[in-house]
């Protein structure tokens, strides 16, 4: 067994491929999805300066266990093969030296998530003085893609399409920066974030579904990524510009992106909430992973 830190893009592509081994039908694995990591690594909002204190552990060079943050320090996931769930204490020793991050009183403070079905490991951290933090839970909920799959409809004058017939930048910007309730107009800077977004290596346009409205504006939009190795989709994100919510718009988007997947050979999809907006359509949550936190 051997310990480092990350070094590079090799090891993006190594985590990636640690992950899309470790998955189990219906996440029973409880680890992040491939797409989950990828999300992460292309935000915007990404703490590249920090890269390198993401966590791996190697048996006999082959990755086991891995600590990271999802998109700045101060919280921990820590995935781990089920064979190497022991790790996990060691694991969390290593977050909270490495991964935490300053609170408001300047005190370092970490957030650790715990599958609710990972009894041995919740009794590790409520022994080193965790608390949970409810308002930080991560649900994941299933969608079961039924075949045939019909195309969803939208109001009249909107149009469903994919970022491959119209990867207008400045429009998507102006959609998810409204669909996220961020104010006013967004910065023109944002537009290289949005590109960012789109340079991971399992980044599909055709599976990023848009509205377009009858003027021309994206209005809703729906990120999808597929794991052709599990076959499953993964929903992220998902924004409604809100002029225009409460129309449809939103659930067409989503469920088109299913649909794009189902017909790739995807056979369920995911998204990590359990919002009732999803299950309204077919969405059933799985588990829940819970936050513990701790000064």
């Amino acid at each position: 067994m051997t310990f480092r830190g990350f070094r590079g893009g090799g090891d993006y592509e190594a985590i990636s491929s640690f992950l899309i081994g470790l998955y189990e039908p219906e996440n029973r694995d409880g680890n992040w999805l491939q797409p989950v990591w990828e999300y992460a690594y292309t935000h915007p909002s990404f703490d590249e300066a920090s890269v390198g204190k993401i966590g791996l552990w190697e048996d006999r060079g082959r990755i086991v266990g891995v600590a990271a943050y999802e998109l700045r320090l101060g919280e921990a996931f820590l995935n781990a093969h089920r064979d190497y769930a022991h790790l996990k204490p060691e694991m969390l020793t290593y977050a909270e030296a490495h991964l935490s991050a300053p609170g408001d009183d300047g005190r370092p403070r970490l957030k650790v998530y715990v599958n609710d079905f990972d009894a041995a490991f919740e009794e590790t951290v409520v022994a080193r003085g965790y608390t949970p933090d409810s308002g930080s839970h991560r649900p994941m909920s299933q969608f079961v893609i039924p075949s045939p799959f019909a195309l969803p409809a939208v109001p009249s004058g909107f149009r469903l399409k994919s970022l491959a017939d119209d990867n207008d930048l400045r429009k998507m910007n102006r959609v998810l920066h409204r669909g996220f309730d961020h104010p006013g107009e967004p910065p023109e800077e944002g537009i290289e974030g949005r590109r960012k977004m789109q340079s991971g290596p399992n980044y599909r346009k055709d599976l990023a579904v848009i509205v377009e409205a009858p003027n021309g504006d994206f209005v809703s939009f729906c990120g999808m990524w597929f794991d052709p190795v599990n076959r499953f989709g993964y929903v992220e994100p998902v924004a409604t510009d809100p002029d225009y919510r409460r129309r449809g718009l939103g659930r067409a988007a989503v469920l088109d992106g299913i649909r794009r997947c189902g017909e790739l050979g995807a056979t369920v999809a995911y998204v990590g909430t359990d919002k009732p907006f999803y299950l309204s359509f077919g969405f059933r949550k799985l588990f829940t992973a819970n936050c513990w936190q701790k000064e």
